[in-house]
């Protein structure tokens, strides 16, 4: 934490940080707060995260008091910079983390404006689990003009070898079914932690209710959620009070969840980026794990690209998979996640619309 030795004693600057850190969801923002306030108190550096879905009142309080690095999501940082409580000219150190999510999750403008209030001689770091087109703009605008580049493992798409992938194509009205079947399976002794992914809001809660009523204990997480419920859940399910959780992909992505024994994919995900990044919230720190996925023919497109990531890993690939093809399919844009024709820069901007998405505010 060199950039903050120059301060000394009580900060006085107020909501005048020089250290900023963004996160694409409430959940990873927070989580990064704890390690980030673990590691900066003990040295007298003042950290405060702030995110939607709750007042911003405690917020405005804690920056008002002063703090050295702030943690936040787009949406919320972008709302208290309008409303001049937080300044961030002072800003000479910046990390995007999961920089490839937070902009497929279209925060692009609210992250370009934020970084223009920050100082022009800052360092940056980002934090990316692929490098589509929209990051590496985002660095050649933002970063020096030749960025340090650092790959951990490959540039292509490809799973954590220590998870077994089981793919199980199916008819959509056989998963509610085949779900408890698993159930009982990898979770009898409801000691266990599994994880169980839904693509959509109402999917989840849907998923919530019916497995109570089937007599299983589950919490879940997903945007429709007020934040202390959000919060509420996942810490039960990470201290294994409740070790059955049904989410959505806010989980997905960059969440610290020791010892999930087993991922089942009830929805398939939209790209298979998702789907490995749900898979790799199991066989972490060198332990082995198990995914689960269902695959129906809604997910066919995706055929070609799943059975690549499988033989890979050196996984079985189904028969059934097979039938759909292996073909894969040519991506309309060079943007990670997007399903949509890139338009030109002097095209008439389009208006953001939320559909159930778990975008922060």
């Amino acid at each position: 934490m060199h950039i903050l030795s120059k301060r000394k004693g009580k900060s006085t600057r107020g909501a005048k940080p020089l250290c900023l850190v963004l996160a694409p969801t409430r959940e990873l923002a927070d989580q990064i707060a704890v390690v980030i306030r673990d590691a900066g108190e003990p040295c007298g550096v003042r950290s405060v995260c702030i995110y939607g879905g709750t007042s911003k009142g405690p917020q405005i309080t804690s920056l008002k008091a002063g703090a050295d690095i702030v943690i936040g999501t787009p949406g919320r940082l972008k709302d208290l910079i309008e409303m001049d409580v937080l300044h961030l000219a002072e800003v000479s150190f910046v990390v995007l983390d999961e920089a490839d999510r937070m902009l497929d999750m279209g925060f692009r403008q609210e992250v370009r404006s934020i970084l223009s209030n920050t100082c022009s001689a800052r360092q940056m770091i980002m934090f990316s689990a692929t490098w589509p087109l929209d990051v590496h703009n985002l660095a050649d605008e933002y970063m020096d003009p030749n960025p340090i580049k650092v790959v951990a493992g490959s540039e292509d798409t490809a799973a954590n070898h220590d998870v077994m992938q089981i793919v199980e194509v199916l008819d959509d009205h056989l998963r509610d079914q085949r779900l408890l079947a698993l159930l009982e399976k990898y979770h009898k002794s409801q000691q266990n932690r599994v994880l169980v992914f839904a693509l959509y809001q109402k999917e989840a809660e849907r998923l919530d209710g019916m497995l109570r009523k089937s007599g299983w204990k589950v919490v879940s997480i997903h945007g429709n959620k007020a934040q202390e419920q959000r919060t509420k859940a996942l810490s039960l399910f990470k201290k294994g009070s409740c070790p059955l959780m049904v989410a959505t992909d806010v989980a997905a992505r960059g969440l610290d969840v020791p010892d999930v024994e087993v991922v089942i994919n009830y929805t398939f995900p939209l790209t298979v980026e998702d789907y490995v990044h749900r898979i790799g919230r199991t066989g972490r720190a060198g332990k082995k794990g198990v995914a689960h996925t269902f695959f129906t023919h809604h997910n066919k497109g995706l055929t070609g690209e799943l059975v690549n990531v499988l033989r890979e890993a050196g996984q079985i690939v189904p028969p059934a998979l097979l039938k759909f093809g292996t073909h894969v399919k040519k991506k309309e844009s060079k943007l990670y996640g997007a399903h949509f024709k890139e338009i030109s820069a002097d095209a008439p901007k389009s208006k953001k619309i939320t559909f159930n998405s778990d975008d922060e505010d």
